[in-house]
């Protein structure tokens, strides 16, 4: 007889309801079976053989019952369905078709075999008995295939699927770029794999997570996807907020496969909130691609091939007063006329239109085969493609204005190849290999070249900025990353299964950045800009004058050793006990700055070479009765800090570049016009006036070419810096009510540890203002330090899940989530200056632990489907995803002038920012408004050319509140970095979120 009803009433539940779980297993690359097989008096049925097998490749593996009646089979594809079949010399023979099998840890069930009787064999249905595997310990969110296929899937990403988990939020504010906050936390601090290894943004430019513009894989090559908050299992590391892990489709005995085609345009987006209007320009949005699976040889060899094009564009909405356009920038048309006038005419420089769109693609290509050596060996090689871009404003808050030319193109190549290896040696001992190779190609382009600097035009509330971004005038970036995976996996006779491993990242990065080396010019107000009076000039490069030789080379190596205990002490209680060590080794470090030593008594050469971390972890689940499952654990994690944090101190240590500013040489004391007859510019490009933008004054020049310069601050390592890290405890519940309603519940308490900030090296409090506020003095050459914080944040997430599936075809799940997630800095950019100032504080250099900038307090979500058939044989479904949140914190701030100069009693490092606190109040103090929205996807299954063929059409309407009434699905949302003067409108409408879009779209499946 089949005994796994604790087991299975829960997992049916699970797999009815959607598979869209609100807690799930900690997720790998495979999956496997495991389990009990006794005779009919208890006894273990030693010496049965258990043959599973994989109906679509026709994959079979085989384990023997051992004294202790237990078996394990490792290393099996996710998916199904397969066939067991349990063959014993003593008792009857069992089959058990249709399983279904989760990413992650072995799906377990008990078998109690019958004795022999005259009939063939039993035969059971295991329906999906592995939804919810037996091992589940942590919070997390797996998605199948149907999830994938159903789901409005506006921007086919798994963005579009995994937000329905509630304490997954993914912020659309960003337009495509949809960052994934897991809990309150940044999401700088996840972690992507796909075949299980990582793909992360590595170096981190990124807010999406991605190494490239969107999603780097085609979605249709998706198996299942997963989302880990808190995955006990110490074969997860790489993350302090959350894992993504992504596994992708197998070819097998029969050619499976499909093309889609989708598009879009300007009429089937919407125009307006409010009342108000949005102009985007005309333009048409087409994606299609293929995927295809099919046998090379026959129960052998297996390929899967898919591909995706995308020809979009990114609009923008940003327009003048007096336009009747939603969030007018304070500048008339008037006086944009007259710098474009200017530029043109005395500066021979065309600054191009005022955008509306630009056109962008992507492109992706994955291919996978599939090898079963032989009846215990397997091998799997993936290769991945990904090239695209995107066109970014640059300087876009509300007081900025850019014309076309200053905007910069996103973009990267990626190309990355995974092979793996599953070998089953005996019953006991099982193994994995994985060897992968990752290169990315990144780029960053101003839309109208680099010829010429940036100017900057500050009028009375705007600033005007023309010419090449000063950020993108030198910016390129290329990496690989090889990666060494060795697992193993060891089932004992007395019921403990012991994992190991070792792991290691060997990362190598070119990195260029170098600001103003074609210069940056400010002009205060569009008189002096017309005149050539500077208000102030900047020119950084190597003091060959070639930028490239200020590029950092540098690199590291990243190793991993964990060892792991499964085993069940008591009847239902199943305990995973282990622990992994993370170290670093590496010879490269930054170029030592002997100012800085002098000044500083230590150098600004330090490295991550040998630091590590240990990493205890414990996981709990513990089957209460027929319908509930407990679960638990405790665990520490360390990852997610972005490398370019690490970068930043080999390319900014004044000694591979220099800086020189205007006011060294009279430029900007209102006495020299950039036009003077005695005004000499180097480094003209052959055919360009010799001018300001098109030149770099000989002076600044010539001090930059002998080594001299007014530099930006240093920035270098902490010699005491530690690995950051975040403990995680996490309890939970999953409980089935009667008529097999699925109830889930979790709490997750994580708590910082030696938390990565930046802080000013060379400041030292010199006095207090009357108001409490510190006055500070630069006794050292400037500096900005990555370093640990003392202060641990402490953050709380909870969440409760209901969902349900009916005979009907309706299918529904609705769930919550409360956060209050806190830390000490926000760590919001790449550079250490950004991350220093872009934040809200009393005293800069404070180390207060206060909410995050990413804490979305309540989060409520919701799906419904529905699917029949008004055809005999062709499906008709509808999907409904409905999302309801509290919107982002952020902080009412004194003016940039008020609060960084006379506040701080003159002291003028921070450049006017508006991030000074008034006495009293506590960062991120307040409310963002509440944001609602539901997306709709409807489908129709159409005939197919011959039998087993079937077409369908489709559409997705993104926001269909606001296609209702376009008073509703407005998301108004504080700008970057979450401040606002005080008294100043703190929110703007987020156009790209708030306005609806329609896409039509057929596929074809055979």
């Amino acid at each position: 007889m089949f005994n796994n009803a604790k087991l299975s009433k829960i997992a049916l539940a699970l797999a009815l309801a959607g598979g869209l779980s609100v807690s799930a297993v900690a997720q790998e690359t495979s999956s496997g079976i495991r389990g009990t097989v006794v005779g009919p008096a208890g006894n273990a049925a030693a010496g049965t053989t258990v043959t599973i097998t994989h109906i679509p490749s026709g994959t079979v593996r085989t384990a023997t019952v051992n004294n202790a009646g237990q078996f394990s089979a490792r290393g099996l594809r996710v998916g199904g369905p397969y066939t067991i079949e349990v063959d014993s010399a003593s008792f009857e023979d069992t089959t058990i078709n249709d399983v279904y099998l989760s990413l992650g840890e072995p799906s377990v069930f008990n078998l109690t075999l019958e004795a022999e009787q005259a009939v063939e064999s039993i035969v059971v249905t295991g329906s999906a008995i592995s939804a919810m595997a037996g091992g589940e310990f942590g919070p997390s969110a797996n998605f199948g295939l149907e999830d994938l296929q159903r789901a409005p899937a506006i921007n086919r990403n798994i963005t579009d699927i995994i937000r329905v988990d509630p304490r997954i939020y993914v912020d659309e504010s960003r337009g495509g770029t949809n960052p994934i906050n897991c809990a309150g936390k940044n999401s700088r601090f996840n972690s992507f794999t796909l075949d299980g290894v990582q793909v992360n943004d590595s170096f981190g430019l990124n807010s999406n997570g991605y190494p490239t513009e969107r999603m780097p894989f085609p979605f249709d090559s998706i198996e299942q996807v997963a989302v880990e908050l808190a995955p006990f299992d110490v074969q997860y590391g790489g993350f302090t907020a959350c894992n993504i892990n992504a596994v992708t489709k197998s070819g097998s005995n029969e050619i499976h496969g499909g093309f889609f085609y989708e598009y879009g345009n300007d009429s089937m987006r919407g125009d307006s909130v409010k009342g108000g209007s949005f102009d985007f320009g005309s333009f048409s949005d087409k994606r299609y691609g293929f995927d295809i699976g099919f046998p090379l040889l026959k129960d052998k060899l297996f390929a899967h091939v898919t591909y995706e094009e995308w020809e979009g564009v990114n609009l923008f909405s940003r327009r003048p007063e007096g336009t009747g356009v939603v969030n007018p920038v304070p500048i008339t048309q008037a006086e944009l006329d007259e710098i474009v006038e200017i530029a043109n005419t005395i500066y021979g420089y065309d600054p191009g239109p005022i955008p509306t769109s630009l056109d962008n693609f992507d492109e992706k290509l994955l291919v996978k085969l599939d090898w079963n050596i032989n009846a215990d060996h397997r091998a799997t090689f993936t290769y991945n493609y990904n090239d695209g871009n995107n066109f970014t404003e640059s300087d876009g808050d509300l007081d900025e204005f850019e014309f076309q030319n200053h905007l910069y193109e996103r973009g990267a190549e990626l190309n990355s190849y995974v092979a793996s290896f599953y070998s089953d040696w005996t019953d006991k001992f099982s193994t994995e290999i994985r060897l992968g190779y990752l290169e990315l190609d990144n780029r960053q382009i101003s839309v109208g070249g680099t010829d010429f600097g940036e100017i900057r035009i500050e009028t009375d509330d705007v600033d005007v900025y023309i010419g090449g971004d000063d950020s993108r005038q030198s910016n390129k970036l290329s990496y690989d990353q090889s990666d060494i995976i060795l697992k193993g996996y060891y089932y004992m006779d007395n019921g403990h299964n012991l994992t190991f491993g070792y792991e290691q990242k060997d990362f190598e990065v070119f990195n260029l950045f170098v600001q103003h080396s074609e210069t940056e010019i400010r002009f205060d107000g569009i008189e002096n800009f017309r005149n050539g009076f500077a208000d102030a000039i900047y020119y950084n490069n190597a003091p060959s004058n070639n930028p490239d030789d200020a590029a950092a080379e540098w690199g590291y190596k990243a190793h991993t050793v964990y060892i792991q205990d499964e085993f069940e002490p008591i009847y239902d209680l199943i305990v995973k006990l282990g622990a992994r060590y993370d170290w670093y080794t590496t010879s490269d470090a930054p170029l030592e700055n002997p100012d800085f030593v002098a000044d500083y008594g230590f150098s600004n050469s330090t490295n991550l070479d040998g630091e590590g971390l240990f990493q205890p972890r414990i996981g709990l689940t513990y089957t209460l009765s027929d319908d509930t499952t407990l679960r638990g654990g405790l665990g520490l994690y360390t990852g997610g800090n972005p490398n370019v944090w690490l970068s930043n101190n080999f390319s900014a240590n004044n000694v591979l570049q220099f800086g020189q500013r205007g006011r060294s040489f009279g430029y900007t004391d209102g006495t020299r016009s950039l036009f003077d007859d005695d005004v000499v510019y180097a480094a003209v490009e052959s055919g360009a006036p010799a001018g300001p933008g098109w030149g770099v004054p000989q002076e600044l020049y010539d001090a930059v070419a002998g080594g001299v310069g007014d530099n930006f601050e240093l920035n270098y390592m902490d010699p005491d810096f530690k690995l950051p890290s975040e403990w995680k405890l996490s309890l939970g519940v999953t409980h089935v009510l009667p008529g097999d309603y699925l109830l889930t519940a979790d709490l997750l308490v994580s708590r910082t540890q030696d938390a990565a900030i930046v802080k000013r090296g060379d400041l030292e409090q010199v006095g207090t203002t009357d108001d409490g506020y510190p006055i500070y003095d630069s006794v050292r050459e400037a500096s900005f330090v990555l370093t640990n914080t003392d202060v641990n944040s402490t953050s709380y997430s909870a969440s409760i899940g209901i969902a349900k599936s009916h005979d009907n075809g309706i299918t529904w799940r609705l769930g919550y989530a409360y956060s209050d997630a806190e830390d000490v800095q926000p760590m919001t950019s790449s550079v250490a200056f950004s991350n220093y100032v872009n934040r809200a504080f009393f005293d800069p250099q404070e180390e207060v632990s206060s909410r995050s900038n990413y804490n979305i307090e309540h989060n409520f979500t919701g799906s419904f489907g529905y699917t029949t058939q008004f055809f005999d044989g062709l499906d008709f479904n509808l999907t409904l995803v409905g999302l309801l949140n509290s919107g982002e914190p952020y902080s009412f701030t004194k003016s940039g002038f008020e609060g960084t100069i006379l506040t701080y009693d003159g002291t003028p490092w921070l450049d006017f920012q508006t991030n000074v606190l008034n006495p009293g109040v506590a960062r991120n103090s307040e409310d963002g408004s509440w944001w609602g929205k539901v997306d709709l996807r409807v489908s129709q299954q159409i005939p197919g050319f011959t039998e087993g063929h079937k077409g369908e059409v489709y559409f997705t309407i993104d926001n269909l509140t606001n296609f209702l009434n376009d008073d509703w699905g407005v998301l108004e949302q504080i700008g970057f970095p979450n401040t606002a003067e005080q008294g100043s409108d703190a929110e703007q409408v987020i156009a790209d979120a708030s306005i609806y879009e329609i896409r039509l779209g057929v596929n074809y499946r055979f």
